[in-house]
Parts: C-alpha cells; sequence; structure tokens
C-alpha cells in the first residue's frame, strides 16, 4: 500500500491550514469591527466558498490559474505553476476550508470582552500586544475549534482539487482522489482502506472538537 496520497495529504491540509490560520483571523478580526453594511458585503464574499460546489470553486481556480490564462502565463514565467502541481491543491484546499476559519474565529472576536481591550489601553499597552496577549487568548478556544475543522475540510477536499492539479501518483494524489482513482478501476479492496484511514482521522479532528467545545461548557459553568 503506497503510502503517498496520505503524506500529500498531510502536508498539502497543513500548509493550507497555516495559511488559513493567519489570514483567517486577521479577516474575522478586522471585518468584526466593520459596520454593518460593510460586514455583511465581506461574510458574503468570504463565506461563498462555503456554499457553492467545490467543482465551481475548481473551476473557478482553472479559470484564474491556467497557464491559458493571463494570471497563469504571468506566474509561469517566474516557474511558477499551480495547475497539475501538489502545490496547487494548497490553493484549492485553503479556499475551500477558509470559511470555516474565518466565521468560527469572527463569532469568537464579536463575543470577546471589548472592557478587556480597554483595561490594555489605559496601561498603555500597543495594540499588537493587547491582540495576542489579550484578545487570542481570550478567544482561543474558538480559534482553535475553526483550525481543526478547517484541517479536516482539508484533508478531506475532492471536487476543487481534482479539478486543479488532478491524479498523478506519487506527484498529485491526495487520499479522496485516490478513492476515487481506486473505484473507477475496480480495485474496490484497496479503496475501501483508503475510506478507513480517512475515517479514522476525521474521528480523531472530530473528537478534538468535541473536547474543545467540552472544556468550553465547563469554563462557563465554572465561570
Amino acid at each position: 500500500m503506497d503510502l503517498f496520497p496520505l503524506y500529500n495529504s498531510l502536508r498539502i491540509a497543513a500548509i493550507s491550514s497555516v495559511l488559513v490560520f493567519f489570514i483567517g483571523i486577521l479577516s474575522a478580526y478586522y471585518v468584526a469591527k466593520l459596520p454593518k453594511v460593510l460586514k455583511g458585503i465581506f461574510d458574503v464574499v468570504l463565506t461563498l466558498p462555503l456554499v457553492l460546489p467545490p467543482t465551481v470553486i475548481g473551476y473557478f481556480l482553472l479559470v484564474i490559474f491556467s497557464t491559458r490564462r493571463p494570471f497563469g502565463s504571468f506566474l509561469l514565467e517566474y516557474g511558477i505553476k499551480f495547475v497539475m502541481t501538489w502545490y496547487g491543491g494548497i490553493i484549492s484546499s485553503f479556499v475551500v476550508s477558509f470559511p470555516l476559519m474565518y466565521r468560527t474565529a469572527r463569532g469568537a472576536f464579536e463575543s470577546f470582552d471589548i472592557t478587556l481591550k480597554e483595561a490594555g489601553r489605559t496601561l498603555g499597552l500597543k495594540k499588537s500586544y493587547i491582540f495576542w496577549h489579550i484578545e487570542i487568548p481570550a478567544v482561543r478556544d474558538g480559534i482553535l475549534a475553526g483550525i481543526v475543522l478547517s484541517f479536516a475540510r482539508a484533508l478531506g477536499e475532492y471536487g476543487a482539487t481534482s479539478m486543479l492539479i488532478g491524479y498523478t501518483p506519487r506527484h498529485t494524489a491526495t487520499i479522496s482522489t485516490t478513492v476515487y482513482q481506486l473505484w473507477r478501476i475496480g480495485n474496490d479492496e484497496l479503496a475501501f482502506k483508503w475510506v478507513m484511514v480517512n475515517l479514522m482521522i476525521s474521528i480523531v479532528v472530530l473528537s478534538f472538537v468535541n473536547l474543545f467545545e467540552n472544556r468550553k461548557k465547563k469554563e462557563g459553568r465554572k465561570g
């Protein structure tokens, strides 16, 4: 059993989750402070990948990054190509998992006690210090739940990934695309093994999410 699809899926999900973590937190932080109308507009744009079919997302990514298109050909001049490359999977996984992090983080920031921030300002603390040392620790559980869910979504991504990077053994193959290819050629036994691998990872991820939620409830009762 070739373990490359597992390795490739994990590295794509891990790298995209790092990007989702930082960009998702910053987006949620600034959007939460916007006026109601602007907040609604940004919410629609940033959450859209959550409701669009993954294949539609993959089509849009192909339109953007295809070497036959202006932007894709421009990147190719610098040796950057996302179509049919494993790191193209980072782009597709990022796009489909970003809304989960964004929505979770935004809800956490909106529930943050603003008086803690004001107290930090009165003490002369810098905005960056307040953000990383006061706000982030206060909304930690929401952030952790968002990153875990985003990682799980990226790990199981198929539609957009298959459109953008396809399936090439030991090059772009992921767990999801491998399951499809094995089913297509009639190798149900090996396909089932990969399904079980994905299932076990998903159970572990969801267990972490439940752990965070239970801990938050206990802390809420104590408070």
